[in-house]
């Protein structure tokens, strides 16, 4: 699904997502593997436990655990059906390692994918699905405000070229909570949606395509989807782990997910958008899974239709013209040429996946009938990519796959040359979803901040030839195109080092270039009485995950420096600013537009499919001994502010059953959050926010301790 891109780097964020990357591990502590048998116990060969393999198992598990947020990682290798590798660690409430059962159950997050997909196969293979008809062939009520939603196919959906605007996020990844609004909703959201771009002109991530998947399995198979993977896939395949929020298992199977300074697990993460990042399983049978994708169980699915996914669908639209990236897509594969398994002449397909707190990635060799699955609890699916890319090299070295393996790419500090003078047209505003920024060329040299999430490090970037820019470490190149849809780009093709795990090679276009938006005076004047406030989610439930990473739930209006773009849209009016961004492979995903509106006096703010508060609507909390506070109709929370005056008192609330808190610091990082650590009490910070939130009508008795 990947909501979002974590950092790696132990730093302070607005998050505790963030904090997950400081814990620590005792220095001398082991990361023994796990040698439980699985639910395909028939078709597993003993376990590895001291090979070369299992010995980069063990150090990449102790490398993301200590450094990268991780919690729980769970491991395993199919090579011709039989499982040769498996393990894992499993921090306990004490931050102790212990060994992970293989049964132990993890959110694949967007490897959901791939799931969906092969359904949608399994229904063309039937004669049942066409997957170059229109979508509402299949589902008739799927309609949008863009007549161009006419011309999208199954196969857009699956290839992620539809110019759908991204993902409708919310109250989908829920705590402990099944409820399926965002699936019973999404028809109804996307028909007031407009498209970002021609059905079929590029390929840029969209999570909605893939719950429209969903939608239509279960019109044409008449079936929910859980029941349709359970019948289709998981009976077949006799496995009994892999689950969504909707079927019946033991939810004590479910890997625990932590935060810091939380003594026990977190309740459950429910993430009930199915098709897009909803399954539960295990990296064993993952990798079973993985066997239906490589064309291996045709009783599953066909070897035509296996064949198909695998297809380089990226290459039909605008794509940045790199051959060694760790982005491709197929037909729900994030790649079919994963980097570096080209260098050795072995193709690769690959999946990744993040919810809030769950992460996975699945790499197969459909050539070889091999492949390895790595889950974790924390963490980024780019990590695990990463690690699993490295044991499954060091597995194929020991079997004789290849001779040897590669060793890692050095870089040189690249030496400047003298920029051409036409280079200078480059210069100008860029932006991408939720922000802009100034290019500009000075001394032969571009200065950029921190990418991808601070994987590539803020830096310099000298002019070295051939309409390159190199980045001062050598690692990163910067480039322009001007593609065949009009648009120029940045384009960033790196080796990203990530310590201790090893490197990632991505190519994507980072920025769009911007023209200048005029807007008259007065429209100028009210956007700029915007600029630097903050609007409140108002209709999140609060069960969800994203009162712990709340960047979703607080929007922050920011202008560039001409005033014609708010957030990385273009202002239109005094109240809309519409998405510009179209730009392929990744960062042109999850687009939104802005959309304002006034009641009884208080700005509102709408914007992929939530309602926000202007904060200066946002009244203090009452500050005597006891108060009330009542859930309205309209919406499902309240925000307060807290004055100086409490701060260090401690606020105590009688929380009904759909009812609960969040506490925020001034810098907006949550410090109490009583569905998540199930507490109704909490000490108050200097300057922060506290939401309340319920069901409607829900009067909440709030009492504050002043001692």
């Amino acid at each position: 699904m990947n909501p979002s891109m974590h950092g790696w780097k132990k730093t302070s964020t607005a998050t505790l997502i963030a904090l997950l990357l400081a814990i620590p591990v005792a220095e001398g502590q082991s990361f023994a593997a796990s040698a439980n048998p699985s639910a395909t116990e028939t078709q597993k060969a003993p376990t590895m436990q001291n090979s070369a393999a299992q010995a980069k198992a063990k150090e990449m598990v102790a490398a993301l655990i200590e450094n990268y947020g991780v919690t729980g990682a769970q491991y395993a290798i199919r090579d011709h059906g039989k499982v040769v590798l498996s393990g894992g660690t499993t921090l306990d409430d004490n931050g102790k390692p212990q060994q992970i059962d293989a049964k132990s159950m993890f959110g694949v997050g967007s490897v959901s994918k791939m799931y969906v997909t092969a359904a949608a196969m399994m229904l063309v293979d039937d004669g049942k699905v066409d997957i170059d008809q229109p979508l509402t062939r299949y589902i008739p009520e799927f309609k949008m405000a863009d007549e161009r939603y006419k011309q999208i196919t199954v196969r857009m959906l699956m290839n992620h070229s539809s110019g759908l605007y991204g993902s409708h996020y919310k109250n989908s990844i829920l705590m402990n909570d099944n409820d399926t609004q965002n699936h019973d909703r999404l028809l109804n959201e996307l028909s007031k949606q407009r498209l970002k771009s021609d059905p079929g002109e590029y390929s840029v991530y969209a999570n909605d395509g893939f719950q429209l998947l969903e939608l239509l399995v279960e019109r044409v198979s008449g079936m929910s989807y859980s029941e349709f993977l359970q019948k289709n896939v998981s009976q077949p395949l006799g496995m009994t782990s892999t689950q969504t929020p909707l079927t019946d298992f033991d939810r004590k199977q479910l890997e625990p997910v932590r935060l810091p300074g939380v003594p026990t697990a977190l309740p459950a993460e429910n993430a009930n958008i199915l098709g897009t990042g909803g399954v539960y399983s295990t990296a064993e049978e993952l990798t079973l899974f993985s066997e239906v994708l490589s064309g291996k169980h045709p009783e599953v699915l066909s070897k035509k239709s296996t064949d198909a996914m695998l297809q380089p669908e990226y290459r039909n639209g605008v794509w940045v013209p790199e051959t060694k990236n760790a982005f491709g897509y197929g037909l729900g594969w994030d790649s079919v040429d994963l980097e570096p398994f080209g260098d050795y002449n072995i193709r690769a397909a690959t999946k990744g996946g993040d919810t809030i707190m769950y992460h996975s990635a699945l790499i197969t060799l459909p050539d070889h009938d091999l492949s390895i699955a790595f889950v974790t609890s924390g963490g980024s699916s780019v990590f695990n990519t990463t690690a699993a890319t490295n044991i499954l090299l060091q597995y194929m070295q020991q079997n004789g796959t290849i001779s040897a393996v590669l060793p890692e790419p050095k870089f040189n500090k690249p030496v400047k040359q003298k920029m051409p003078e036409e280079m200078k047209q480059y210069e100008g505003l860029y932006g991408t979803v939720g922000s802009t920024s100034q290019i500009d060329i000075q001394n032969d040299e571009i200065k950029m901040p921190a990418l991808m999430s601070d994987m590539i490090p803020a830096q310099s970037y000298l002019y070295t030839g051939d309409g390159e820019f190199t980045s001062e470490d050598g690692r990163t190149a910067l480039a322009f195109d001007k593609q065949t849809n009009g648009h120029t780009y940045m384009r960033i093709r790196s080796d990203i080092q990530l310590p201790a795990i090893g490197n990632s090679r991505m190519a994507f276009y980072e920025s769009q270039k911007l023209d200048q938006n005029k807007v008259n005076p007065s429209v100028a004047a009210t956007w700029k009485q915007r600029e630097g406030k903050t609007y409140y989610a108002l209709d999140e439930k609060m069960s969800s995950f994203f009162y712990i990473a709340p960047s979703v739930l607080m929007k922050k209006i920011q202008l560039d420096q001409s005033g014609g773009y708010a957030n990385g849209t273009k202002i239109v009016d005094a109240d809309y600013a519409v998405n510009i961004a179209e730009i392929p492979v990744m960062n042109g995903r999850d687009t939104f537009d802005l959309n304002f509106s006034r009641e009884n006096g208080v700005e509102y703010l709408q914007a992929d499919g939530r309602t926000y508060i202007h904060e200066d609507a946002i009244n203090p909390i009452y500050t005597g001994a006891a108060s009330f506070v009542t859930i309205p109709a309209s919406g499902s929370a309240r925000w307060f502010t807290i004055p100086e005056s409490l701060e260090g008192y401690t606020l105590k609330a009688d929380l009904s059953k759909e009812a609960g808190f969040a506490v925020y610091d001034a810098a907006g990082t949550p410090v109490g959050l009583s569905r998540a650590m199930g507490t109704d009490t909490v000490t108050l910070p200097k300057g922060g926010k506290i939401v309340f939130g319920g069901a409607a009508g829900d009067v909440l008795k709030i009492s504050i301790d002043k001692k």
